[in-house]
């Protein structure tokens, strides 16, 4: 009996192997997947591969808080201001649906906030006060050429007349006196008064006329309406002198491409009372602007394209947090869309050569430092792959004071497949600046994100290979550059690819959160179109996973430049570094507000004593995230401080 008891369990034995290899054959890839991806899972969630990788966690918001977020501001509440605007959505700014969040990272809360205007692709940048300043947005979507149906174009409006200035409705019409062709313009004008001109004896020569530029389209749709060369339109409506003085002259009025266009709205965002307030808008609307803070506090506007979808021509402003009021700088400057700039410790901006793109490909492309007061500019040679510079990351490496900087990866102009795996490293300080290499990535690199973090290293992490991650290009990689040995640390990898119209932001108790993604098809054929990446993703660097890290507390809620402020650790003896970061205001790879400066200290018993520096150029008034590091490199949880 046990002998046939044993020969029927043999028997299923073999016959269970035998189905269990046979559904291995058919399944063997899924299994292997399967497997796999467990054994991967189980690896990443070892503590000491954390310990020594980090760790990413992926947190998705419940469905009526999700929105396509393209910038994140750091506010001094230790909360983020999530904003999306239309969300480069087209249905969205149709129905005017603009949408903000703001998400407490420790409490896990989120909130819908108001969102009086189209703030997709704004700009921002902190203040003293600790609003936040955003400036310019989107005024109409673009049109690519096939989905036009109105010829239309730049109308420039001259005005002969030296006494006063005109302003034209909406929907003034214009005729071509050639052609006979009318054009109607979308939005009022302003045209400034004619200049009168005299010789060097004193002799009246002539008017030099006032300028006005406006967006026409024909009343129909059609080729017919289109015209081929430049012709000047007399303007419906008017007569007498202003008939004789006031007229349009535009170039060609076809069915091409139309660029997205901007607005001049600007809003200061209120953290505690969690709403936009209105200010004066700029003098120039702006698309893809960047926001610099001088060392007054004033704050330089720079670039973008304009209400008629053209790059602004070299006309920055600068916004006076106490009047509240825009007013040019005195000299013209080009940059294309998005420049990084970044402000110097003598009050001189350097630009990386960084940019999101828009703009002629041979004006505003070199990195150099630009003299804001005499508007000059002093180039700076030995950049590699110059050519490859839109989509790149720069980033103020730690501490602020060396003024060293790194240029990391990019692309070539517009829908290019060229992608750059170099970072580049420049020494403002040096006698004479000038790029050499730093260590390469693995692959060609776009939309690279950068976070400083507390222990002077930089996060770098994501990207893509190709144009907007075309062809399943997204890079799921992250290293942490160590500016010291000039050196990148492989680390965990990130979970969700990032591209274009994403982001990265240092929060205050020392984790990193990466949000957006835009990719512009969603799969390796390029025959599906992508989806907007709405999860949010954190990551926790490998710091965090020690033992312990030092405490801080108590001390002053302001410190002025120069003086001190003394704090409480239960680990005071063992602090080897305090540091200073300025909240980020990130998109599009551009985050001209982060900077980490080095602050003198003391400790005596559980004490410690830092001390601001006294620049004003390297120390911008605001909110500040205080770290203080340990004898092993790990940071507390920052105590945010305000220099007035």
């Amino acid at each position: 009996m046990k002998d046939q008891a044993g020969r029927r369990r043999a028997r299923r034995l073999a016959i269970g192997t035998a189905v269990v290899l046979a559904l291995a054959g058919m399944n063997g890839p899924w299994l292997y997947r399967f497997g796999t991806e467990q054994y991967h899972q189980y690896t990443i969630n070892k503590p000491e591969y954390k310990a020594s990788n980090g760790h990413w966690q992926i947190i998705e918001f419940p469905k009526e808080y999700r929105q396509d977020t393209i910038h994140a501001v750091l506010l001094h509440t230790g909360k983020v201001l999530l904003v999306a605007g239309s969300g480069n959505n087209q249905e969205n700014f149709d129905k005017k649906q603009f949408d903000s969040r703001i998400w407490d990272p420790v409490k896990g809360t989120i909130k819908k906030v108001p969102t009086p205007k189209d703030l997709f692709c704004t700009g921002h940048t902190q203040l003293e006060n600790g609003n936040i300043l955003i400036a310019g947005g989107t005024k109409r979507y673009e049109k690519l050429k096939g989905d036009v149906t109105k010829a239309g174009g730049l109308m420039i409006v001259h005005n002969e007349n030296p006494d006063k200035p005109i302003t034209l409705p909406a929907g003034t019409k214009f005729t071509g006196k050639a052609n006979g062709k009318t054009f109607v313009s979308k939005d009022p004008v302003l045209v400034p008064r004619a200049k009168k001109v005299f010789d060097k004896t004193g002799k009246f020569v002539g008017n030099d006329p006032g300028l006005g530029r406006i967006y026409v389209e024909a009343q129909k749709s059609g080729a017919e309406y289109e015209t081929g060369t430049q012709d000047n339109y007399r303007i419906q409506g008017l007569a007498g002198a202003d008939a004789r003085n006031t007229y349009g002259i535009a170039q060609k009025l076809a069915l091409d491409k139309k660029d997205f266009q901007g607005i001049r709205d600007a809003y200061e965002f209120d953290p505690v009372a969690e709403r936009y307030i209105k200010v004066d808008p700029m003098n120039e609307a702006r698309w893809y602007p960047t926001l610099t803070t001088l060392g007054d506090g004033r704050i330089l506007s720079v670039s973008g394209l304009d209400d008629i979808g053209q790059l602004v021509p070299g006309k920055n402003e600068i916004f006076d947090p106490k009047t509240k009021k825009w007013t040019y700088t005195p000299k013209i400057r080009q940059f294309p869309t998005y420049p990084a700039l970044f402000l110097m410790q003598d009050g001189k901006i350097f630009y990386s050569g960084s940019n999101a793109g828009y703009g002629p490909d041979n004006v505003g492309r070199d990195p150099g430092v630009w003299d804001l007061d005499s508007n000059k500019f002093t180039k700076l040679p030995g950049l590699s792959d110059p050519n490859m510079m839109e989509t790149s990351g720069a980033v103020l490496l730690p501490p602020a004071q060396d003024e060293k900087y790194m240029v990391i990866g990019g692309g070539g102009v517009g829908e290019s497949k060229l992608s750059s795996n170099k970072t580049r490293l420049v020494d403002l300080k040096a006698k004479s600046p000038h790029f050499v290499n730093g260590p390469t990535l693995e692959k060609g690199t776009r939309y690279p994100q950068s976070s400083i973090l507390p222990d002077d290293t930089v996060l770098v992490s994501g990207g893509s290979e190709d144009y907007r991650g075309r062809s399943d290009s997204n890079i799921l990689q992250a290293r942490i550059y160590h500016p010291d040995s000039n050196t990148f640390q492989q680390v965990a990898d990130p979970l969700v690819g990032r591209n274009y119209h994403s982001g990265s932001i240092l929060l205050p108790d020392g984790r990193v959160m990466f949000f957006g993604s835009d990719s512009l098809y969603g799969d390796k054929a390029n025959t599906k179109p992508g989806k907007f990446e709405q999860r949010i993703e954190i990551y926790t660097p490998p710091y965090l996973y020690r033992d312990s890290r030092p405490s801080l507390s108590g001390g002053p809620q302001t410190i002025a430049r120069g003086s001190s402020g003394t704090f409480t650790s239960q680990h005071a003896s063992a602090i080897k570094k305090v540091r200073l970061i300025r909240p980020s205001a990130s998109t599009h790879v551009t985050d001209v507000d982060q900077r980490s400066i080095a602050l003198d200290f003391t400790t005596s018993g559980d004490k410690i004593t830092a001390t601001v520096p006294k620049n004003r150029n390297l120390v911008q008034s605001g909110w500040y995230m205080l770290f203080v590091d340990d004898d092993q490199g790990t940071p507390s949880v920052a105590q945010w401080v305000k220099v007035p």
